[in-house]
């Protein structure tokens, strides 16, 4: 399959942007992590000015005047981790056309959205796989994805992925029938052990004070806090009915998101196909298992449901209404440090007392991922029928230089994140208010607020904790530990908190109890046959539907009710099936691991 040149093109103007990473242990800021309410950019006279410190970068970048088109153009981004539809929106979407002149068209996934795209013979210009690495093989097997080795394509047109990325484009040789398609996500440039804790059950901090802090010495401990939280504070910011907690059902997969995670965060074991690989010894157990993690995670959820403290709406309202809660205050404990503190914890609360801060339970394990030069199994890949291979290279390599990471992450440079004159990093004062506080409005040329022009991909190249590319003093990609962030002055709720549990940061603290890593590997899913895929969604929905029926049980005999009539119904579709054949793929990645 040879190239496809683009004749006779010319070079539009570029600006160079940036992506981001994450640091090394130290006493951190994190606990300050605050979203501040909306807040006005400062005028376009007022904006920083661009910085004459040179970008380093490790490989020298491709010569792009004979791709950028001269007539903008739209690639289809089809994304498997897209929360969003449509053309990308904001100041990235200013970013890519003023880079490289292009508009992305982005694609998510839905319900028979990968059969489709495989039927039609084209799954987009590029293309980004989730967790399941039987759709990315089954895309190679079928020839719809690009060979990046042809006529040189990744050396050519990806020259920082092919000088720094090595080990994550052998991987993906070794799963691919010795032939390159891809990369994987989150890429270290050096091994290690781990960077932050991306589990930990944050609360109300400011109401688990008032209630007395009470002990929490196990997960189900959390329904007597949660409730007695509710009980001095019946309403939101809006004066609409609290609860413990709001969830949403967009990210369900084999299991309920949710209620996976919740294993993932108290018991140390990491999400495996229909059940749970154990971090330690490599062991596997299945989501129905009696008395497993998934059933007395589901439990859980259903406890908070009898006891009122579930939002109703959780099964059927999407991320969005659910991070609406957040943000006013409708709900009390989750279990993303990403979701719900960053929404709630605004200046108004902040300067009010309040704040989401986490507090662990004293029997929780939480799982935390290893660095890995191999990269992870989201993999980047460009589609076979694509008219632009090294358009498409150009900008997945670009994402993978420092300056194009950190530009993904946090906004454009010397905006939002600028270089430092002995090399490093730092946010610019504008950039930390885009952190910390989302709704902040972006000055001129770019439109809307901070949050709504973020790259929609939702994928990463490299780990946010590994050393930026061609930095300084290892430096990571991970702003909780720059300079401008580190320095923050500690409110009276976060001091509070370090007082308390006699800690600077949430790393410090959560390290304290137990923490099983997740090691590096190179392993990818197997092929399943087309027999036992068929069997393999039909147990998907049956769980997924049986799991949102129990949380909703309104006492323990109807849990139980549902529960055995969901593992039989499960079972007659073929669990058993599945089980043994990711049962198989836990001794392949052990082994992988080994």
């Amino acid at each position: 399959m040879k190239l496809k040149k683009i004749l006779a093109l010319t070079l539009a103007s570029a600006m160079t942007f940036s992506l981001i990473g994450c640091g090394s242990k130290t006493t951190s800021n994190e606990s300050v992590t605050d979203t501040p309410t909306a807040t006005e950019a400062p005028k376009s006279t007022d904006a920083p000015k661009a910085s004459a410190t040179p970008t380093p970068e490790l490989a020298e970048a491709a010569d792009l005047a004979d791709i950028i088109p001269q007539e903008t153009l739209t690639l289809n981004v089809y994304s498997q981790l897209a929360n969003y539809e449509g053309i990308q929106i904001g100041w990235f979407a200013d970013v890519m056309l003023e880079k490289f002149n292009v508009k992305l068209n982005i694609i998510n996934e839905g319900d028979g959205v990968f059969s489709t795209r495989m039927e039609s013979g084209d799954l987009g210009d590029l293309v980004v796989f989730g967790n399941d690495g039987d759709q990315y093989k089954q895309a190679v097997e079928k020839g719809m994805l690009f060979d990046w080795e042809d006529e040189d394509l990744v050396k050519n047109y990806g020259p920082t992925i092919f000088k720094n990325m090595s080990a994550a484009l052998e991987k993906n040789r070794k799963i691919s029938n010795d032939n390159v398609y891809g990369i994987g996500y989150n890429v270290a440039l050096n091994g290690g052990s781990f960077g932050d804790f991306d589990y930990h059950p944050d609360i109300r901090w400011d109401l688990y004070q008032q209630i007395g802090s009470p002990a929490i010495n196990t997960l189900e401990d959390y329904v007597d806090v949660l409730k007695k939280m509710k009980e001095v504070c019946p309403t939101s910011d809006s004066g609409k009915e609290t609860y413990g907690v709001s969830l949403f059902n967009d990210w369900d997969g084999n299991m309920v998101m949710f209620v996976k995670a919740t294993a993932t965060n108290f018991f140390g074991v990491d999400e495996f196909h229909f059940g749970f690989y154990n971090a330690d010894d490599g062991s596997f157990q299945d989501c129905l298992a009696d008395n497993g993690y998934y059933l007395r995670s589901l439990k859980f959820y259903n406890s908070l449901f009898q006891n009122g403290l579930l939002d109703p709406d959780s099964m059927t309202q999407g991320y969005a209404g659910c991070n609406e809660d957040y943000q006013d205050g409708g709900a009390f404990f989750c279990i993303f440090s990403w979701m719900a503190a960053p929404q709630y914890n605004t200046d108004e609360h902040m300067a009010a007392g309040k704040k989401m801060l986490p507090v662990a339970a004293k029997d929780q394990d939480t799982l935390v991922y290893g660095l890995n030069t191999n990269g992870g199994n989201r993999i980047w890949s460009i589609g076979a029928n694509t008219k632009y291979p090294e358009l498409c290279m150009a900008i997945t390599n670009w994402l993978c230089t420092a300056e194009g990471y950190l530009t993904s992450e946090y906004g454009p440079k010397d905006l939002c994140w600028e270089y430092l004159p002995d090399g490093s990093v730092d946010l610019t004062e504008f950039g930390l208010q885009c952190i910390m506080n989302y709704q902040v409005n972006m000055p001129e040329p770019y439109t809307g607020y901070w949050i709504d022009g973020r790259q929609q991909i939702n994928n990463t190249t490299w780990d946010k904790n590994t050393e930026i590319l061609g930095g300084v003093n290892g430096q990571t990609y991970n702003y909780l530990y720059w300079p401008r962030y580190l320095n923050l002055p500690v409110s009276e709720v976060d001091q509070s908190w370090r007082d308390a549990t006699q800690t600077d940061s949430f790393k410090e603290y959560l390290s304290q109890f137990d923490y099983s890593v997740a090691k590096a590997h190179t392993y990818s899913d197997s092929v399943r046959s087309e027999e036992l895929d068929t069997t393999w969604n039909q147990v998907k929905e049956c769980i997924k539907n049986g799991s949102w029926k129990a949380i909703y049980a309104k006492t323990d005999a109807e849990f139980d009710e549902i529960v055995a009539q969901m593992k039989t119904d499960a079972n007659n579709y073929g669990y058993q099936q599945c089980v043994e054949w990711s049962a198989n793929e836990a001794t392949l990645r052990h082994a992988a691991e080994n």
